[in-house]
This record gives C-alpha cells, structure tokens and sequence, in this order.
C-alpha cells in the first residue's frame, strides 16, 4: 500500500460483512456475479455494488470472457487478504464455512450450461 488514501479505502472495503464474505468466497476461487448472488443471497445490484468497492479498493480484479465476468483477489493483495482472515478468529471461522459455500457454487456453475465450462475445472479444483 502506497499512500493513506489507498490505505483507508482497503479499510473501508474491509469494513462490512457481506464484502468480507465476497473475499473469503473469491480466495477459494474465481466466480461470476451470478454465481455470488446465489451463494450470498443478496440481489445482483447489492453484489455489483460490493464487487465495485472492493474494485476501487483494488482487492479483486475481472476477467472478461464473451459476456461473462469472473471475479478473484487482486494478485497483489492475495496474502495480505489471507492474513487479515487468519489475524480475525470470527473471519477465520467464518471462512471454514465458506469454503462450503463455494462448493455449492461449483454445483452452481457445473449445473448451469450457460456458464464456459473450463471455469468449472479450476473452481473444483481449487476447493478441493
């Protein structure tokens, strides 16, 4: 982190649950905006908004592919996310379960045709 700005909006990302829960998701692998609104449970505008700030914190990336748009942790930012989750026992908690969450995700995703299948592979893969 360069400056106190960048600083503060990584706080400020870090600062509500469901965002906390979009990073602990992503750390287990890449997913779609559709994949994280059926495993959170929140409307797709309340994800896009969560994936936009933690975006302008520079803690996720995208990826295009055709009309698709997967999401994961900014390489930059991947071991100082996974030692936030390890310094905060409730995260850490809180992640074991999510790592369940994903799996219903890859269900998700190997159930929904319109979805690339090579996504399917890696996203199995990385929670296993």
């Amino acid at each position: 982190m360069t400056s106190f700005t960048e600083w503060t909006e990584v706080h400020k990302a870090l600062a509500d649950p469901t965002r906390l829960h979009i990073l602990a998701l992503l750390a287990v692998g890449e997913l779609c905006v559709c994949e994280l609104v059926e495993v959170i449970g929140a409307s797709q505008p309340t994800v896009s908004r969560h994936l936009g700030k933690l975006k302008q914190a520079r803690l996720v990336q995208e990826q295009r592919v055709a009309q698709w748009v997967f999401y994961s942790l900014d390489d930059t930012k991947v071991s100082f996310l996974r030692e936030i989750i390890k310094v905060l026992p409730s995260v850490a908690e809180e992640f074991t379960a999510v790592k369940g969450n994903a799996q219903i995700a890859c269900h998700i995703r190997q159930s929904a045709v319109k979805v690339p299948s090579p996504f399917v592979g890696a996203l199995r893969d990385t929670i296993q």
